[in-house]
Order: C-alpha cells, then sequence, then structure tokens
C-alpha cells in the first residue's frame, strides 16, 4: 500500500537525514558522533525511502551498489593507516596537515577524518546491503 504522506515526507527529510549525518561524521572528534553514527543515520534516509517507495527505488537514490561503498570504506581506512607508515609511525597514528584555502582561511585535516569517511562508507554499505536484500525478498 502507498502513502501519499509518507511518500512526501520521504521526499522532504530525505536531504535532512543525509545532511545530518555528514554532520555526525564531521563534528565526531571533539563531540559524540563519527562515522558509525554518521553512517547509520545515512543509511536510515534510504531505509525511509525504501519504506515509502520500494527496494528498487532506494537502490536508485542511493546511485551505488552497496559492495562499492563497503570497498571504498575499507580502502580509505587502510589510506589512513598507511600514511603513518610512510611517514615512519606505527600504524593508525594520526598525523595532520595544514594549508591556506583563499576566502576560506586555514583548514587542517587528518588521517582521524580520513578513518572515519571510511568507516561512514562501510557503515552505510553494510546496512544497505542487507536492508535492500531483506527488502527485495
Amino acid at each position: 500500500m502507498k502513502s501519499v504522506i509518507l511518500s512526501t515526507a520521504s521526499r522532504l527529510v530525505h536531504p535532512l537525514l543525509l545532511m545530518f549525518s555528514v554532520f555526525l561524521l564531521l563534528r565526531g572528534h571533539n563531540e559524540p558522533g563519527g562515522g558509525f553514527s554518521g553512517g547509520l543515520m545515512a543509511a536510515s534516509a534510504f531505509v525511509l525511502h525504501a519504506l515509502a517507495h520500494d527496494a528498487q527505488t532506494a537502490r536508485r537514490a542511493l546511485k551505488v551498489q552497496p559492495q562499492t561503498l563497503i570497498g571504498a570504506g575499507l580502502l580509505a581506512a587502510l589510506a589512513a593507516g598507511i600514511v603513518a607508515l610512510a611517514i615512519g609511525e606505527p600504524f593508525l597514528t594520526g598525523s595532520w596537515t595544514s594549508f591556506h584555502m583563499p576566502g576560506l582561511g586555514e583548514w587542517t585535516l587528518g588521517t582521524p577524518l580520513l578513518f572515519d569517511v571510511g568507516v561512514y562508507l562501510v557503515v552505510v554499505g553494510v546496512s544497505m546491503l542487507i536492508i535492500l536484500s531483506m527488502a527485495e525478498d
């Protein structure tokens, strides 16, 4: 049974849930949040989409295969560890770099954020793989 209310609410809430998941990902180093909770929030946006429409529509909205997300996340997390090895530190030791962006000021990026992005992608991929495979059966 298709619900017009759920379908409309899903279309409005989906982008908000995805933006909130990125917010959780980025604030995870200093406050509660991070890759795991952000990934679960992103997966819940697509679950809501699947409930409002169907699993195939949610799979098309995801735009990439869940297995691709899992692989990309594992590679990102591995890259965060390899960076430390490349500079002579133990595996997964955090390292940061600063750079100036015109108009935006000084920015600092580090390998912990790269690791969190990897966790985020793995959580979204695994969650969607499980949920979509159950929804399609």
